[in-house]
């Protein structure tokens, strides 16, 4: 197989997309009848994507109104081979290392190192030589955005994936997930809404011990969230790290010395897992915490039963519209730093183009149509009349069926029948002007103000490494990231005691921890030199 991949990748794009046609001999071209707009093809084509779902997206994607509506529209039938979110890694591992590939990758969640491997391979098509030419609403933003182009382009120096991008003005969406605290709760017990770490220690505690619910049970949560980790990023700046954003958990800067640092072996993250740890040994954290899949989280949410979470919004995963977003908590030291924010580029690899694919034109053409506004008018709010209205000052708003559905449903699962983007991780550039998802919400909004003087002045985008650098950090970097998670679960979990710190510093030092930092330390000199 590697002989296989040797040759194909010293063949040219065109050679490969020649050898990947399939069907009976049917070229690209018999159907490339439009030069721009919709239609795309005047004679029906049809494409199979590996795509990555989110549990809030039940359902065959084919069913759904934007995709029978984008099929109408471009005449092309897209065929979407669903995979759940919580096995993706895996099956795109084989998805790419296989002999059968899709025509594209869709919400696949791509890592950088995937891009730039298998684009060097052949396996992904490279999509600088098309973009300016097929793909002129995405080609607009490259051109608008340089720290877009700099993120997307990999140390070769190709872009093989479109993104998924966030509108840098859009603060709400860079944000994301705030910390929720159930505000009739502190209302019923007397308490403000907690700004520092005590405070918030004493709200959680006063539900632990009170039947706010009114049902005779202590059965209240004080706080939950899927896993530990959500609760983590949230508490972070409370102890003065994190303080370059959250697309790199493991890395920020170090402020007294300027250096980078790896977070999960500085002293201050010692304090915030000792902080996790007397959480869980007074009962304050969700018992299955550890292992709490989102749809359980959500049903906790809308049986009444939290007190705290960390979700994208209780009032449209759970519709619960009691809960108010906290901005950044001041921690035992006085660090008041918000640090769950992410840089505008959040998924580089949410969709690419295969050498197996027939109609890489038609394919680029295809996504590229969702970076326009008529097309991201489709994907986030669906059919005019059907789904949403235009309102006399052209702003855009839910039909009321689906804003205040029936039975108890969430906006979330109001929207199942009709669009796909719930979840996240689609390609696509949001902005406001038609995102209406629960991060434009008041509730939110007001939240993120709260955090507005807190966030970092500097948020770092990915990095992207050498295919030398990638190696290591998938293999021996992969390992010493998945020990420092393991660590931090068992430290929180008590299973670990925190007398075992220095030893579980020896042991990542022992992993090649300098390495590690070696290899951050040029990936970060080379982003710096792109911004310059």
């Amino acid at each position: 197989m590697a002989a296989v991949l040797v040759l194909l990748s010293g063949c040219s794009v065109r050679e490969r997309q020649a050898e990947g046609q399939r069907g009976e001999g049917r070229q690209a071209d018999e159907a490339r009848e439009t030069t721009e707009g919709i239609p795309i093809v005047r004679d029906r084509i049809a494409l199979t994507f590996f795509t990555g779902q989110s549990p809030n997206n039940i359902g065959p994607y084919e069913d759904k109104l934007v995709w029978k509506k984008m099929a109408e529209r471009s005449n092309m039938d897209i065929g979407f081979r669903l995979i759940p979110f919580e096995v993706l890694a895996n099956q795109r591992a084989l998805a790419l290392a296989g002999e059968e590939l899709p025509d594209a990758f869709y919400s696949a969640r791509l890592s950088s190192a995937e891009l730039y491997m298998y684009g060097r391979k052949g396996v992904l098509i490279p999509l600088d030589d098309y973009l300016a030419d097929h793909a002129p609403n995405f080609y607009a933003l490259l051109e608008q955005y340089p720290e877009l182009r700099q993120g997307l382009t990999m140390p070769d120096g190709h872009i093989y994936s479109f993104p998924s991008f966030y509108d840098p003005e859009f603060l709400t969406m860079l944000v994301g997930m705030p910390f929720w605290v159930n505000g009739k709760w502190l209302e019923r017990l007397g308490m403000k809404e907690p700004v520092t770490t005590d405070e918030l220690l004493a709200y959680l505690r006063a539900v632990r011990d009170t039947d706010l619910n009114g049902n005779g049970m202590q059965d209240e949560i004080p706080v939950a969230s899927v896993g530990i980790t959500p609760l983590l990023d949230q508490l972070k700046g409370t102890f003065g790290l994190g303080n370059r954003g959250i697309a790199h958990r493991f890395v920020d800067v170090d402020e007294e010395t300027g250096e980078l640092r790896f977070q999960k072996a500085d002293p201050a993250y010692r304090e915030l897992l000792a902080f996790a740890n007397g959480m869980k040994e007074e009962g304050l954290l969700a018992r299955d915490i550890f292992s709490l899949k989102e749809t359980a989280l959500n049903a906790l949410g809308q049986a009444g039963l939290l007190g705290a979470a960390v979700v994208p919004n209780p009032a449209t995963v759970m519709g619960r519209d009691e809960f108010i977003g906290l901005g950044a908590l001041q921690g035992p030291r006085g660090d008041r730093l918000y640090s769950h924010i992410k840089p505008p580029l959040i998924h580089t690899g949410a969709f690419a183009v295969t050498k197996s694919n027939p109609y890489p034109e038609e394919t680029i053409r295809w996504m590229d149509y969702f970076f326009g506004e008529e097309g991201a008018t489709l994907f986030f709010m669906g059919e005019e009349g059907v789904t949403y209205d235009k309102k006399p000052d052209g702003s855009l708003v839910f039909k009321e069926s689906i804003a205040q559905a029936e039975g108890g449903l969430t906006l979330d699962q109001a929207l199942i029948p009709y669009v796909t983007w719930m979840g996240g991780s689609y390609p696509g550039f949001v902005r406001e002007a038609y995102f209406q998802g629960s991060e434009t919400r008041p509730e939110a909004m007001a939240s993120v103000e709260k955090a507005r003087p807190y966030i970092p002045s500097e948020v770092w985008g990915r990095f992207n490494f050498t295919e030398e650098e990638s190696l290591w950090m998938s293999t021996a970097g992969r390992d010493i990231e998945r020990y420092a998670n393991e660590a931090e679960r068992e430290f929180v979990n008590g299973t670990l005691p925190l007398g075992e710190w220095e030893t579980y510093v020896s042991r990542l030092e022992a992993m090649g921890l300098d390495q590690y930092m070696n290899i951050y330390e040029q990936a970060y000199e080379r982003y710096e030199a792109t911004l310059r």
